[in-house]
């Protein structure tokens, strides 16, 4: 009678690990398709993250040196030269120090109003 008892026994223990094998098989697949969805919504976050980036640069205006046209560049040199660029004051030297706000708005002014 214990060899029956210890066979029962062990088909008990052997079903006990198979049900845990295949609850631990279920929560590894459902692991699996969170990982799997997670890890799509990151890609798309991350794309769309990049395009936004992307739009916001373009709208952003730029008042880098490199953005001035060519004939507002002329003018700066020349005002950095130390001539007046300005229509009131055009071609007439500046003081040493000077800075004067129409030319400034000659150079850079005009083109930011029309840019916005």
């Amino acid at each position: 009678m214990s060899e029956e008892y210890s066979s029962d026994n062990l088909y008990e223990q052997f079903a006990q690990v198979m049900n845990q094998t295949q609850d631990l098989v279920s929560k590894m697949e459902q692991l699996q398709a969170k990982i799997i969805a997670i890890s799509e919504e990151n890609v798309e976050l991350s794309i769309e993250n990049k395009h936004l980036r992307q739009m916001i640069k373009e709208k952003q205006p730029h008042h880098s040196e490199n953005q001035l046209s060519g004939s507002r560049q002329n003018l700066k040199e020349l005002y950095q030269q130390g001539f007046h660029v300005c229509s009131e004051y055009y071609g007439k030297r500046l003081e040493p120090n000077e800075s004067c706000t129409f030319c400034l708005d000659a150079i850079f002014g005009h083109e930011q109003g029309m840019t916005k």
